[in-house]
């Protein structure tokens, strides 16, 4: 059984990229990067209408926050760079 601080401890959460079949980028967060990339995709329920028809789409870029409200941030600076400076970030990190 996990001890108590282990309950508390929160969720890590995500921001993360995809590249999709026709070469565009999606920007989302998410707790489970690999679990949301299989709904992207259509394996499982719940994919984003954007990356629906786009697929496949493959996961090229991910960083950790400390928070959803962190994540979030981070998601709508990254949304909001112009895609030059997006394959950057993925060419930097990965």
């Amino acid at each position: 059984m996990p001890s108590r601080a282990e309950q508390a401890k929160p969720a890590q959460w995500f921001v993360y990229v995809l590249r999709c079949a026709d070469n565009s980028l999606y920007t989302g967060v998410a707790l489970d990067v690999h679990k949301r990339l299989d709904e992207h995709n259509g394996i499982t329920k719940n994919g984003a209408k954007y990356t629906h028809a786009r697929r496949p789409v493959e996961l090229v870029y991910q960083e950790a926050a400390d928070s959803r409200s962190d994540a979030c941030k981070r998601e709508y600076v990254i949304r909001n760079l112009r895609k030059s400076q997006k394959e950057n970030l993925i060419k930097i990190k990965y």
